[in-house]
């Protein structure tokens, strides 16, 4: 089953049509998902229904500031108990840039139990230098580094090179993977127009610079998103901002347990 769970008896008795998904701990088909507020319970039943697909979950913008203290780490140590990577989303870290206090956002997020930051120049501007020095901040607080490239207002949206640039850097200087901007409605944001199609020349751009679709991690909400990625790279190809609710409905897309990935399946063996 190539590292694919067998997780109940309906899968001793059938195969997965789609083959080849990687099992946990995994570094590629890295699946994130985007917290924008669950309650302790609503975390514990996500887990336990959905834990074995969930590689990183982020909590959403500055909702990390919003949570009771001692339910916040609590939170965070639930999840790290599943395997699961939690961090904070990027725009958090981006006030604390536009407001001095980077290093003491870093040292914070480890003390609470963050296994991972997101560094991103979503909103506001963040010279090159500034960015370098983040990422080897949050490394040297054993922090997992994910950046992100793209803008969420299509207003200061940058030449495709600019972001080539970042990510080619980020990955010279230590990031994990790199997030491709999506929001999380997954339109007018980022590599996508305002119907949710990806920009199809940026996008081609930025993998023949990469070279690799491994080191980078699409933000795809929506599922003609999600559908057109699997079937180009495969089951193992790294999507993020998925909502909790859509787990289950991805990881099938990833096996071929939906129509949209069984029936490219099925063309094969005519």
């Amino acid at each position: 089953m190539g590292g694919q769970a067998r997780s109940n008896m309906w899968m001793d008795l059938l195969d997965f049509p789609l083959q080849g998904r990687s099992g946990k701990p995994r570094t590629q088909g890295l699946t994130m998902v985007i917290d924008k507020g669950l309650g302790l319970n609503a975390t514990k039943d996500l887990l336990k229904t959905a834990g074995e697909y969930i590689d990183f979950i982020k909590l959403g913008f500055g909702t990390s500031g919003l949570y009771p203290q001692d339910l916040l780490e609590e939170k965070i140590n639930l999840v790290k108990s599943y395997g699961i990577d939690i961090y904070p989303g990027g725009t958090f870290l981006e006030i604390a840039v536009l407001q001095g206090k980077l290093k003491d956002y870093l040292t914070y997020a480890k003390d609470l139990g963050y296994t991972a930051v997101e560094i991103s120049d979503g909103t506001i501007k963040i010279t090159p230098e500034v960015r370098e020095r983040a990422i080897c901040m949050a490394l040297q607080h054993d922090l997992k580094v994910l950046t992100e490239v793209g803008n969420k207002d299509p207003r200061d949206r940058a030449e495709v090179g600019h972001y080539i640039e970042q990510i080619l850097s980020d990955l010279e200087q230590g990031a994990f993977k790199v997030i491709l901007e999506g929001r999380e409605s997954g339109k007018g944001a980022g590599f996508y127009d305002p119907e949710g199609r990806f920009l199809a020349d940026e996008v081609e751009q930025v993998l023949a610079a990469v070279g690799d679709p491994q080191p980078l991690i699409w933000e795809t909400p929506l599922k003609q998103q999600q559908l057109e990625l699997i079937l180009r790279f495969g089951p193992n190809v790294n999507l993020g901002n998925i909502a909790p609710a859509e787990l289950l409905s991805l990881e099938a897309l990833r096996v071929g347990l939906r129509g949209d990935t069984l029936r490219p399946v099925c063309r094969k063996k005519e």
